[in-house]
């Protein structure tokens, strides 16, 4: 791919379709993205290249400026060319992850809304999407993004239309909720263009399997937790991932599994470690302590959206389980 408009961008509808030639992709990466996720979407197209003998799929690592991006986990990574110089690839990536929301204002969503002309298609991976959005670039669209995002993303944008899925391919659209699902998108990009046959390939590369875009982010995180334990634990943990906000007792979880108490519990210490309740107890503080460190809600808020009854209840528990109160760790620069 050249800086110069020497091709014209396919069409959205002949991404996702049998390949009548190599296929051009920009993957713009913000600061503070994961190099997993990064790889997720990368490595995948690589092995592909590798199995058909050919450079079928040809990327090019794009930033804000031109320069270095840093990444999550402290490696600089070079771009190739800075956005505002980028001739117009079949498929743009925006690849995101932490300070996602606070990084889509002034020049750079500006650069990515003149980028998007030509596009042949438009992606968003991992929390990509507050770039696009903030653009005006997914108006009308249906979409995903990570799933510590998505309450806060569909209320900040009620123009999109905004689900749970790991990945999701509509129309001129396309986004992944993370690293995994970024992997399975990719594998469905391999198939649409070249057979199920050599996705099957990239994917015994990786000795990993496609998983379903339509399947929910939360049910497949509670269905990797704990591998091969039994079904109502995973119900369990579903459950408690999904009501976060307004908890239910040990009790009554394990009715809606079909289970005693005691029985649940019994299951929880064995295959977990815990019991339901402290796990339970446990996921809201996780889901506090991101709130904290990666939002700028006021503590009443999270400690709302986190089930706890008054704020006071939520500094206590948060105090006790992280050492030191919610206030303070906010005011701690990330390490």
């Amino acid at each position: 791919m050249t800086d110069s408009a020497t091709r014209r961008p396919i069409s959205a509808a002949s991404v996702f379709a049998p390949a009548s030639g190599p296929l051009e992709i920009a993957v713009l990466v913000l600061p503070q993205a994961s190099l997993l996720t990064l790889g997720s979407v990368i490595d995948p197209l690589r092995a592909a290249n590798r199995h058909l003998g050919a450079r079928a799929f040809r990327w090019r690592i794009v930033s804000g400026d031109g320069g270095p991006v840093a990444l999550t986990c402290g490696i600089d990574l070079p771009a190739e060319v800075a956005l505002a110089d980028l001739a117009p690839p079949d498929l743009l990536l925006v690849l995101a992850g932490y300070g996602a929301k606070e990084m889509a204002t002034g020049a750079l969503v500006r650069s990515l809304r003149r980028a998007a002309k030509g596009v042949g298609m438009l992606g968003a991976i991992d929390s990509g999407g507050w770039l696009l959005a903030a653009a005006g670039l997914l108006d009308g669209a249906r979409v995903t993004t990570h799933w510590e995002d998505l309450e806060d993303f569909a209320a900040a944008h009620p123009g999109v239309e905004v689900v749970p899925d790991r990945h999701v391919v509509a129309g001129r659209r396309l986004s992944a909720g993370g690293a995994g699902p970024a992997q399975d998108l990719m594998l469905e990009l391999i198939a649409a263009r070249y057979g199920v046959a050599l996705a099957m390939q990239v994917a015994g590369t990786f000795i990993t399997s496609r998983r379903a875009g339509a399947e929910s982010q939360l049910t497949a995180i509670a269905a990797g937790r704990p591998e091969g334990g039994d079904p109502r634990v995973t119900a369990a943990i579903a459950r408690m991932e999904t009501r976060l906000d307004a908890p239910e007792s040990a009790g009554e979880t394990a009715a809606a599994v079909g289970l005693s108490l005691r029985r649940l519990q019994s299951l929880f210490r064995d295959q977990v470690g815990v019991g339901p309740a402290e796990y339970g107890a446990e996921l809201r503080l996780q889901a506090a302590r991101r709130m904290v460190t990666d939002s700028r809600h006021p503590m009443s808020e999270i400690a709302l959206r986190c089930g706890f009854g008054s704020l006071s209840a939520f500094s206590r528990a948060f105090r006790s389980r992280f050492g030191l109160p919610p206030g303070r760790l906010r005011r701690q620069p990330r390490g």
